[in-house]
């Protein structure tokens, strides 16, 4: 027995088989829902079958959000995935990316290679995308004139302000001519010189809202040189127009609240502005007048007519101040004056004579000090307070210090001789 194989390698055989096969990698499956079973981890388990067969699926958690709606047993499904076998139970099945309900499958195809062309051509991109007004005069509506749409934007545009301006172009948002009739209303409203667009339709299936899938549309909205919001459908509804708008709305509903200011809770704001502005006015007066005060008062104060009064009166004060100070420094020098009066009074030769004392001196003026100065015969003139007498040396004889001073008379402070 040659060339035995285990179950694994063939299993491993063949799940090559299945990888090398383009076709399988990306594969569309038709066929109704059977035996679906959601798994706590998030894996949806089902199969899909005819009247020829059975085919076991897989979606997992990671791909839900390619599935829309709720999977229920017996729906006619469109299943893009890849067909692979799980090797440790050695049998095939279909991974699944994406699940469409039976009809829109096709279309949904279609409206995903237009959007990633789109896309890549950069018409999506948000630097082309036009800021919404955020107060405007005129709007302009493309929608059907009749339906649930154009009496929503009509109620709450007016609602939120009367004195909106409304241009419907009333176009056709579905079946055969539809695409057309929008771009025809994207271009005259564009024309007509609005300040907003507003492109939409209530809800409806995929096939319904088909129009607004159009390449044309998408241009249209593009190349408009006015704002446009689209409002397609429903909130979970997402079309072409949808991803090339300036803005995208939810509901014609809620396009209307985004493209018209609500003046209630505009003039509401104003009222609050305008108090808000008159009380920082008044304060900002106040603020003004207390410095022009404080400004006035340091202009009298640096005025040249208050700078020479208070100049006069510094000067007055220094004038008294300076008075005070010499009278003070007058009586100072005065009364050093007599103490020095007094200390010269003492050494006065004058009034050394008036005490008694007389000045002794020879012919020649020269003072008369001791008896050695003098000879018998010599003529001395003798000085008194009133005059000079003549005398002349009869006689001269040498008294000790003491004596003299115990006899109290004949010798002056000079040293004269009697």
């Amino acid at each position: 027995m040659k060339n035995i194989y285990s179950v694994g390698q063939v299993n491993n055989y063949i799940k090559r088989i299945f990888d090398e096969d383009f076709l399988l990698r990306r594969i569309y499956v038709k066929g109704e829902v059977s035996n679906c079973k959601y798994h706590t981890s998030g894996h949806i388990y089902f199969s899909l079958k005819d009247e020829t067969g059975s085919l076991a699926c897989v979606m997992f958690a990671g791909s839900r959000k390619g599935l829309a709606f709720p999977m229920k047993n017996g729906q006619s499904v469109i299943v893009l995935g890849k067909i692979n076998v799980y090797q440790r139970d050695g049998r095939y099945q279909l991974y699944a990316d994406e699940i469409v309900l039976d009809g829109a499958g096709l279309l949904y195809e279609k409206f995903e290679a237009l959007k990633r062309e789109l896309e890549e051509m950069g018409m999506f991109a948000p630097e082309y995308k036009q800021p919404i007004p955020s107060y405007i005069q005129t709007l302009g509506i493309v929608t059907a004139p009749t339906g649930a749409a154009i009496r929503d934007i009509m109620n709450i545009s007016y609602r939120r302000d009367p004195y909106i301006r409304l241009i419907l172009y009333p176009a056709l948002v579905q079946g055969e001519g539809a695409a057309e009739s929008i771009v025809r209303g994207i271009e005259t409203l564009d024309h007509a010189g609005v300040d907003t667009i507003i492109v939409g339709r209530g809800g409806g299936s995929m096939e319904d809202l088909w129009a607004f899938n159009e390449e044309k549309v998408a241009r249209a909205i593009f190349q408009c040189s006015t704002p446009v919001i689209s409002a397609v459908g429903h909130e979970t509804d997402f079309t072409i127009a949808d991803f090339v708008a300036d803005l995208r709305a939810p509901t014609p509903s809620a396009a209307a609240e985004l493209a018209v200011a609500d003046v209630s809770a505009l003039l509401e704001r104003l009222g609050r502005s305008r108090y808000q502005l008159s009380r920082l006015m008044k304060q900002h007066l106040e603020d003004e007048r207390r410095r022009a005060w404080q400004i006035g008062q340091q202009l009298g104060f640096l005025s040249p007519e208050n700078q020479i009064r208070e100049k006069r009166q510094m000067l007055m004060e220094k004038e008294e101040k300076l008075q005070l100070r010499m009278e003070h420094l007058l009586r100072e020098k005065r009364h050093q004056m007599m103490l020095l009066a007094e200390r010269m009074k003492g050494l006065s030769p004058l009034d050394k004579l008036s005490q008694g004392y007389s000045y002794v001196a020879d012919d020649s003026g020269k003072t008369v000090t001791g008896t050695a100065q003098v000879q018998k015969g010599e003529n001395l003139n003798i000085y008194v307070t009133d005059g000079c007498i003549r005398a002349q040396v009869v006689e001269k004889k040498v008294i000790k210090r003491a004596d003299y001073e115990k006899a109290g008379n004949g010798r002056t402070d000079a040293g004269g001789i009697l």
